[in-house]
Parts: C-alpha cells; structure tokens; sequence
C-alpha cells in the first residue's frame, strides 16, 4: 500500500462498504456537533413514525416523510459548507459569509416546505 489513502479508488462492493462508512461517520459528525441537526433528527424521528400511523393516502404519506428527510439532507449539506469555510479559516470574510448565510437559508426554506407540507395535509385529515 504504497497510496494514501485518499488516493486509493476502491470498486464494487468493498466501494458501497466504504461510502456507508463514510456516510454513517458523516452523520455521527452531525449528530455529535450541530444542535439543530439533532433537533431536527429528534423531530424526525417523532414526525416519521407519525405520518406512518396518519390515516392518509399513499402518496400524503411519501411527501410528509420527504419534507422531514429533505429538511435533514439540507442540513446536512449546511454543515459541510460551514466546515469548509471554517478550515480555510477563522477570520471574517465576505464571501465566508455568504457561503454560511446561504446554506442557513437553505435549511430555512426546507423547513418552511415542511410546516407547508404538514400543515397542508394534517388541515385535510382533521
């Protein structure tokens, strides 16, 4: 193993292993060291459980689960970029800025579509 790590491509399933276990740390990552994505995992884990007992149609029932899991992937994606900004480093600088006031803005639209989304559908069945 003369390669870095970094540089080493696996293939076929030792390749779906390794991204699960890059994935799985991705979301420890979050889990550990962002508070709203262990509020809104908490939500998750509340609100899908949730739509599965809601009396509602099939397809009520994918877009209530979608909304809560887009609202997770946005975050997660938010997190990222903060991570990234804060490596090249700590001072301010505008476009740092931006990057960060961008994807907070990202998770608020995911979760504004999510209230619509729930509150559209739980109007309809109660």
């Amino acid at each position: 193993m003369d390669q870095p790590v970094a540089a080493i491509k696996y293939t076929g399933v030792k390749r779906i292993v390794k991204a699960t276990g890059y994935s799985l740390k991705g979301l420890s990552y979050a889990f550990r060291n962002e508070a709203a994505f262990r509020q809104e995992a908490i939500a998750a884990f509340i609100l899908i459980p949730l739509a599965l007992w809601l009396n509602v149609t099939h397809i009520e029932r994918i877009l209530l689960i979608l909304a809560v899991v887009l609202v997770l992937v946005v975050e997660l994606l938010n997190t990222g970029i903060e991570a990234v900004v804060d490596r090249i480093g700590v001072e301010y600088h505008m476009l740092a800025g931006a990057a960060k006031d961008v994807g907070s803005a990202a998770v608020f639209l995911s979760l504004l579509f999510c209230v619509f989304v729930w509150l559209s559908i739980l109007l309809t069945v109660l």
